[in-house]
């Protein structure tokens, strides 16, 4: 027992809280990184992936931010693969595999590398928090106390967590650990907007007992591409996976078995994760089906454990035993781990400012499924910004947010604190209104110079950020200096529009249907490395949008930055509308641009809004 002073505290070692003690770290602060159990930093508590649509963007943006998930997925992955490759460039989903143990390791290592920070295993039990409602540290189950300048919680799904298997119920935050339950005591008592939701895993199959043979390989690329854009290539040795589906004999099994699941017969009320359902969710949403697809993903090089993508349950464990043994290739089928359904608590994210700081409690940050998410990517890429913004604060300076038109992650932390959450959040591409804009491998363009004004970047990724600017300045000035006619170009062997006009090389790109042979051609005549050419054809292409949704863009930005001050609430004017105010008062949007995005607010009300807003002391 006694007291330690830092300027940071991060609570929770999962995917949120090691983004967010690196970043705070990197920021210059002293950080102390607490959670209940070393050995469990950068577990990967359920899917052993990163990335997939929407969420490969929110791996590269960390890795633009200098973040840990890029760099460890690439220490540990062992099946890579490009999603969306069909579409164009803007929805490409970077995706891999892990190796667990392996993932795990390279956090630690990386988080090793950190100045500044330190490990602490222990639970907390409460927050030092003052007469004024500002957060001063933390209290360990000990006694000890760790008073800090800002305190971030990532607690995951432990917070009040429930563990359901069949009629099973215990508690604790996934299988094995004990779930929070005085720091969640302590955030209801301070007020704090709390809700509960649900989220589940399938069982763990013993890979030497699946039937590997007649069932269908699923490769990787066969030119691994790395998430991060520090890593030049991908070495490890890769691993297929096989694909199966359920049939009639599974879904027999799991109607007559509906009654024991904890998902269906009401033992579990919150909402669960529409985009990520469980297979008691997938055959009563869709009795028409006859299958659902089951992919085989083996949990590392020399793990024993296969995790089946597709069949998340809360079933008994006998029954789920016979459920995984009726599908194709499962039938001698051993499990070694039960699948089960967790139920957590989390802050309604209405309750945060875009920076991730409580409204309601200074120096508080929350970050990933305590503010209503889902997945390890968006956890991490909340928890980059609440590190980065808790070292700010505890140095005395301005707290930062990023604008949707930036970023997937200002898209997400919009949507959150703007409309918050019904269900577990998840990103897609789609959210975006400036997705061809917010394109995975623009990442570092787009966010490094912005996370290096915050002090957040190391000299390593900056000396990289700008030799590759450079090298993309000096290809696309190549691009623009070589013209041709059509019938010049056709000599070089480069089939383009024959209009007579003469156009650039960067002309010739930005045709997003020319053959690949063409292409191929084209590029050639360029002297550099593949990733400069692969970002210009990239920019080229979407030239014409960027040109077109650039005002737009600078529009949202300033929207997004003229910030709506709390003490505005406290007395809005009274030409608002009875609709308005009452829009106004239930949401307490933080910027114009966010309020702008509420349903039933007009543009009348918008332009009402921001001339308050300009009139309204600081």
């Amino acid at each position: 027992m006694g007291i330690v002073h830092t300027d940071v505290v991060v609570v929770g070692g999962g995917h949120a809280g090691c983004e967010a003690a690196a970043a705070a770290s990197r920021c210059g602060a002293q950080v102390i990184l607490v959670t209940h159990r070393l050995a469990t930093i950068g577990a990967l508590s359920c899917n052993p992936a990163i990335g997939g649509i929407g969420k490969g963007h929110l791996v590269r943006e960390i890795d633009a931010l200098d973040g840990l998930m890029a760099r460890a997925a690439d220490r540990a992955g062992i099946h890579f693969k490009v999603l969306n490759r069909r579409k164009g460039p803007a929805v490409h989903g970077p995706r891999a595999q892990m190796d667990r143990a392996l993932y795990a390791a390279a956090i630690r290592d990386l988080l090793a590398a950190c100045v500044n920070l330190t490990l602490h295993e222990a639970a907390i039990e409460d927050l030092l928090v003052d007469a004024t409602r500002r957060v001063n540290g933390v209290v360990c189950e000990d006694g000890t106390q760790i008073h800090a300048g800002a305190v971030v919680i990532t607690t995951g799904t432990f917070l009040h967590g429930t563990l359901h298997t069949g009629g099973e119920q215990r508690p604790g935050g996934r299988i094995g650990e004990p779930a929070a339950i005085g720091l969640g005591d302590r955030l209801t008592r301070l007020g704090l907007p709390m809700g509960r939701l649900k989220t589940g895993t399938p069982p763990r199959i013993r890979r030497s007992s699946i039937d590997w043979d007649g069932l269908e390989a699923d490769w990787g690329d066969a030119e691994p591409e790395p998430m991060s854009v520090l890593t030049s290539a991908i070495s490890r040795p890769q691993l297929a996976c096989r694909v199966t589906a359920t049939g009639k004999a599974t879904h027999d099994i799991v109607n007559a078995s509906m009654h024991l699941s904890a998902i269906r017969n009401g033992q579990i009320t919150s909402a669960g994760p529409r985009y990520c359902p469980s297979i008691e969710d997938k055959v009563t949403r869709f009795p028409g089906r006859a299958s659902h697809q089951v992919f085989l993903e083996p949990e590392g090089l020399e793990s024993d454990l296969v995790y089946p993508n597709g069949i998340s349950t809360s079933l008994p464990a006998n029954v789920q035993l016979a459920l995984v043994r009726s599908i194709p290739g499962l039938r001698h089928a051993e499990i070694v781990q039960a699948g089960y359904a967790v139920e957590y608590g989390f802050c309604d994210p209405r309750g945060l400012h875009a920076s991730l700081e409580a409204r309601t409690v200074r120096a508080l940050f929350l970050a990933g499924q305590i503010n209503g998410t889902t997945g390890y990517e968006e956890a991490a890429a909340q928890g980059i910004l609440a590190g980065i913004n808790a070292a700010r604060l505890a140095g005395r300076q301005a707290t930062a947010s990023i604008s949707r038109a930036t970023a997937y992650i200002g898209v997400m932390i919009d949507d959150l604190t703007t409309a918050g959450v019904t269900e577990p959040y998840r990103m897609f591409t789609s959210r975006s209104e400036f997705r061809l804009s917010l394109r995975a491998d623009n990442a570092p363009s787009r966010l490094t110079a912005l996370g290096q004004r915050w002090n957040v970047i190391g000299e390593e990724r900056l000396r990289f950020a700008a030799s590759e600017s450079e090298a993309l300045a000096a290809a696309r000035l190549a691009a623009e200096t070589i013209r041709h006619s059509p019938t010049a170009w056709r000599r070089l062997g480069i089939r383009t529009r024959d209009d007579g006009r003469v156009t650039t090389l960067f002309d010739v790109l930005s045709n997003g249907s020319l053959a690949p042979d063409d292409k191929e051609r084209a590029c050639a005549l360029l002297v550099t490395d593949d990733r400069t050419i692969r970002a210009l054809c990239h920019d080229a292409v979407y030239h014409r949008v960027a040109v077109r949704q650039s005002s737009e863009i600078r529009a949202a930005e300033l929207e997004h930055e003229t910030a709506i001050p709390e003490h505005f609430y406290a007395a809005l004017p009274g030409s608002f509308s009875s609709n308005t105010r009452r829009i106004l008062m239930a949401y307490r949007p933080h910027s114009i641009g966010a309020a702008a995005r509420l349903e039933g607010m007009t543009p009348a009300a918008v332009a009402g809004l921001m001339h308050a807003v300009s009139s309204c002391p600081r």
